[in-house]
């Protein structure tokens, strides 16, 4: 019984097998489930803010018999999570900015985690770019279109130091790409990533067009000037992929 949608199953499938999840914003309590059901994952603490989704939740729960596997608790974020509590918390199914508040709360409590399973639905580039400086690495990213909506996801790791790559210093062009578009979509030439370049391009192309042909006020040039640098970021994403793909 498939009870989880095309993007809740792609931030599922990066959970790591045998782990305990911490399922943060759980809502309808599915992927708990549905991970549980699978024996991918030894149990699961699934909490949220509000008590009405809570309680969904534990309907939910119950009606799989699951409730021997399955802890609910009412919880702003992961404060009623103690350090160490889980292998895997899953943030997912909200802003950037709020999963970004939720990791800079939980601290102490996140970087006890082995992983970190993000599924920003806004401010993505903020939430790679907010990994990268507070000393979490990306190991495996995903993006799926479901509803003509992008998708993408990212697990992370702590790391207790800051990697020798970024004391180094990258390239801030290339930085900025990579926290933009994903730096391992853009390695594996990922498909659905290519489609939303592409489609982004389109668009792009189509407001500078029609920005040109407006009035040229201080505020049209400057949306101007915004737009072409974010179509010179997407032309230079398309060259990333073709390069990593040798074309």
């Amino acid at each position: 019984m498939n009870i989880l949608s095309k993007r809740m199953e792609a931030a599922a499938a990066m959970v790591t097998s045998g782990n305990i999840l911490a399922d943060v914003g759980t809502d309808h309590g599915y992927i708990p489930i549905a991970l549980v059901l699978e024996k991918r994952i030894r149990r699961a603490i699934a909490m949220d803010l509000r008590r009405g989704p809570l309680e969904r939740a534990k309907a939910h729960i119950r009606r799989f018999g699951l409730e021997a596997y399955i802890e609910t608790r009412l919880s702003d974020g992961v404060e009623a999570l103690a350090p160490d509590e889980a292998d895997t918390i899953l943030i997912a199914g909200m802003g950037g900015g709020l999963v970004i508040q939720i990791l800079k709360k939980g601290e102490s409590v996140c970087r006890t985690a082995k992983e970190l399973v993000l599924q920003p639905q806004s401010e993505v580039e903020r939430v790679r770019r907010f990994l990268r400086e507070n000393r979490y690495r990306i190991t495996a990213e995903d993006m799926v279109l479901e509803d003509g909506k992008y998708y993408p996801m990212m697990k992370a790791v702590p790391e207790k130091t800051v990697s020798q790559e970024a004391a180094a210093g990258t390239d801030p062009k290339r930085q900025q790409l990579c926290d933009r578009y994903g730096p391992l979509l853009l390695l594996q030439r990922h498909p659905v990533l290519e489609d939303y370049l592409l489609r982004q391009e389109k668009q792009l192309r189509k407001l500078c067009g029609s920005l040109e042909q407006q009035e040229k006020s201080a505020a049209v040039q400057k949306r101007l000037a915004e737009v072409k640098e974010e179509l010179e970021q997407n032309r230079l994403a398309q060259w990333e992929g073709m390069k990593h793909a040798g074309v």
